[in-house]
């Protein structure tokens, strides 16, 4: 037995709690909601955002911070995932995903923004110890560690493979879309390795809001007095808020006489408007007028000329949606909630028809980032048969002499071309009409007779539209 005397022991540190940062938390919750309740962050985030103003310590800066973190991590999931993967000893899918959301959200202020290292690395492990506790908190310390040895770019040159070995995984990881979206996208677009990629560059942007003057309700100009307001590109209709922002205070969205909508989703229904036809022009119908705009805007063009909008919606809780975009409208109009594919009215009763069918929503990824990890190859074989009987009815509701517009937020050939070319073989008296023609001023609207709009080239939605003429 030793006679030295043994070394007091250090004092243990006292236990530190981990400081709550409202703003992470928030972003966390928001990925949670995304991930457990197949929510989308465009509705859930909003009403955070909302209560967290409650507090007088929450304020704008804070709140873009919060959105930015949110919407940064859905838009690059797969490439942090690709990041994550190769920084832990395990598959990802061993990972609890509230860890993953947690090393999501540090891998996006590490590799997307410019928040300092040790700043993105102390406030996640922090948010950890607050949201998972102490021990998982060190493995997400760990594993951020790891993150920050790299940049971004130094990352997508470890985990991306070469483009020359396998352009469309390349493309995949680099711009954080499944490898089956990289492929329709491209196949619908056409053309080389430059125009997909900025596609895919776009879809990750955050998009402009756009709002649009609903006619004989409200004016551009008086939308143009709105901060940081300028002219959209192609719709007359249109501005857009360069600088974000809550449309919702805009006095005029309020008020219901103007709304937030898409250039693209506008310029769908000025084409339909626009679209000549034989004879009369009194009875328009939008088959698929959930959650309203397109019906709103056609109902107010349709005011201008004395006819009358009928909008019909399957489900009740949407068309409530649609009457609430359109009371107020200067002219008649009627809400139903009808199946599209058993219709109430007659064949042959409208003079213009608009049906925006159901689809994947390929086209809004810029919007909903998080529907590109929840769709599914398969999902094209659900939506087909609906599709089809959308644009069937749509054409038998058509008098001869008038016009039906196929329009769908989806780029996919299986959703645009594919539907339309399988019911005009149905419907040998109809034809195709060239839908460029009936938007001035656009450009890049390819070969024709229909119109698929882009993100890259247009800055809207990618919008198909094809216009149908019944001649017989």
């Amino acid at each position: 037995m030793s006679d030295q005397p043994r070394r007091p022991r250090k004092p243990a540190k006292p236990y530190r709690r981990p400081k709550k940062d409202p703003v992470r938390i928030l972003a966390f919750e928001a990925l949670r909601a995304v991930d457990e309740r197949d929510a989308y962050a465009n509705l859930v985030l909003p009403p955070l955002l909302r209560k967290a103003r409650e507090n007088e310590d929450f304020d704008a800066r804070d709140a873009a911070l919060a959105t930015e973190l949110v919407y940064g991590t859905l838009r690059r999931q797969g490439t942090y995932d690709a990041v994550i993967a190769a920084c832990v000893d395990r598959p990802l899918r061993e990972v609890d995903p509230p860890v993953l959301d947690v090393l999501s959200l540090g891998a996006h202020q590490l590799l997307g923004t410019r928040i300092p290292t040790h700043a993105a690395v102390s406030a996640s492990v922090e948010l950890a110890r607050v949201v998972l506790g102490d021990g998982r908190a060190k493995f997400v310390n760990a594993v951020l560690r790891k993150i920050a040895q790299h940049d971004l770019d130094g990352w997508l040159e470890r985990v991306a493979p070469p483009y020359d070995d396998d352009p469309e995984d390349h493309l995949a990881v680099v711009h954080s879309h499944p490898r089956w979206v990289v492929s329709a996208l491209w196949d619908s677009l056409g053309g080389g390795r430059a125009g997909i990629e900025e596609l895919l560059r776009a879809d990750n942007e955050r998009p402009e809001v756009t709002l649009v003057a609903r006619p004989g309700r409200a004016t551009t100009d008086e939308l143009l007095g709105e901060e940081a307001a300028v002219p959209g590109r192609w719709s007359p209709h249109a501005v857009r808020l360069t600088e974000g922002g809550e449309p919702g205070a805009v006095p005029a969205v309020a008020e219901g006489r103007a709304g937030v909508q898409d250039e693209g989703s506008q310029l769908v229904a000025l084409a339909l408007a626009a679209a000549p036809v034989e004879g009369r022009d009194r009875m328009w119908l939008d088959g698929c007028a959930g959650p309203g705009g397109k019906a709103a805007l056609l109902a107010a063009l349709a005011a201008q000329r004395g006819a009358v909008l009928l909008a019909s919606e399957k489900q009740p809780h949407r068309a409530g949606l649609v009457a609430r975009a359109l009371a107020g409208n200067p002219g008649p109009y009627q809400v139903v909630a009808a199946d599209g594919t058993r219709p109430p009215w007659r064949p042959g009763s409208f003079d213009r028809v608009l049906v925006d069918v159901p689809c994947t929503g390929l086209g809004a990824l810029r919007r909903r980032p998080e529907a590109r990890w929840r769709r599914r190859p398969e999902d094209l074989d659900g939506f087909a048969p609906l599709q089809r009987g959308l644009l069937r009815t749509a054409l038998e509701s058509v008098r001869v002499g008038g016009v039906v517009g196929y329009a769908t937020c989806s780029p996919h050939l299986a959703e645009t071309r594919a539907v339309v070319a399988d019911l005009l073989k149905q419907f040998p008296d109809a034809e195709l009409i060239d839908a460029r023609e009936l938007l001035p001023g656009v450009p890049d609207l390819g070969e024709g007779p229909d119109v698929q709009l882009w993100p890259h080239l247009h800055g809207t939605d990618a919008m198909y539209l094809a216009l149908i003429r019944r001649t017989g």
